[in-house]
């Protein structure tokens, strides 16, 4: 049981609850000196397609940027997938535009917002060496140096940021405030599993990498590497001091938006209460943590809620007070 709840953990970061199509191999490509443009294609008037040149990636990267009105200098979020990254669409856009409302959410809202298509599996961090199957993966570098600048540049950017994420989005985007700390005022993580440290979540995290194809080896390199306690949110969650924090998360009961009444939703349900079960217990070891270090942050605990869309749509409405307060609105 403690081994099927393990595995279960592992799912859980992966932001789905339904089995996807593997991304299949990303081989490098050549790429410039510096990170530029490639090119923008404009989706509507308020949503942008922007394909970036990544050097530290090897490959041109699809990021989407939704657009206030206007041409002010505004704040930017940075919205995170789960381990599916947008596979769901065959990579054409974040899986937060196609399954949630957030275009319609931000649409009132005077900051961009940021969402990386792809990223599947890659907890959104630098890996130690191409993957097989996964490729070249150096999210962290591209996510924290190369792209604000050109965000910045193109689209108004005033150089504050937040970063928000679900699942396997959730730990990266912990991980990248408190390894860039500078970079970010704000947090929110929904449904995420911020922990390195315990053998079960080591496990879990190598589950999740598998699940999507690859090695974790290649990632953070086996169990007694550095690498692991570098990427740890709640070994370095001293970082988040002066940073405004919000975590969300279910218990596994069956709430209003989970429905029963069919083969596939009883099969999705009773594998997402098992997910969010799990990732409450992540969840409350780092709101222990951030405790123990008198680090202030806004923790919700919901009464009910699976491992699913609808529960991290109300999040991100939930945590916006929190993020927008990051954002110096």
């Amino acid at each position: 049981m403690k081994l099927l709840a393990t595995m279960a953990l592992s799912v859980a970061l992966c932001g789905l609850i339904t089995p996807a199509a593997s991304a299949g191999p990303r081989g490098p490509a050549p790429g410039p000196e510096a990170a530029s443009v490639d090119h923008v294609t404009m989706l509507t008037d308020r949503r942008a397609a922007v394909f970036v040149n990544s050097p530290a990636m090897g490959r041109v990267v699809q990021v989407q940027v939704l657009l206030p009105a206007g041409s002010a200098p505004r704040p930017t979020l940075y919205l995170l997938d789960g381990a599916g990254g947008g596979e769901e669409s065959a990579f054409r856009e974040s899986t937060w535009t196609q399954k949630t409302d957030a275009v319609g959410f931000f649409a009132d809202k005077d900051v961009n917002v940021v969402l990386p298509v792809g990223g599947t599996g890659s907890y959104y961090t630098n890996w130690k060496r191409p993957d097989p199957a996964l490729g070249v993966d150096e999210w962290e570098t591209f996510l924290t140096a190369e792209l604000p600048p050109l965000i910045d540049a193109g689209f108004h950017g005033n150089g504050v940021n937040a970063i928000a994420g679900l699942s396997m989005g959730a730990h990266a985007a912990l991980n990248l405030v408190t390894r860039h700390p500078s970079l970010y005022g704000g947090v929110a993580a929904f449904s995420g599993c911020a922990d390195n440290s315990q053998s079960n979540s080591k496990l879990s995290v190598r589950a999740t990498v598998a699940w999507k194809g690859g090695d974790a080896d290649n990632m953070w390199g086996p169990d007694g590497d550095p690498a692991w306690a570098a990427n740890d949110p709640l070994r370095n969650a001293e970082a988040l001091r002066g940073k405004a924090i919000y975590l969300a998360v279910g218990n596994g009961v069956v709430g209003p938006a989970d429905d029963p009444t069919t083969t596939a939703g009883l099969s999705a349900i009773t594998l997402g209460a098992v997910l969010e079960a799990a990732a409450l217990h992540c969840t409350q070891l780092f709101d222990e943590r951030l405790r123990q270090l008198g680090i202030p942050a806004t923790v919700h605990y919901r009464p009910n809620g699976t491992h699913s869309w609808p529960y991290w749509q109300q999040d991100l409405h939930d945590s916006w007070p929190t993020l927008a307060r990051a954002l110096g609105r």
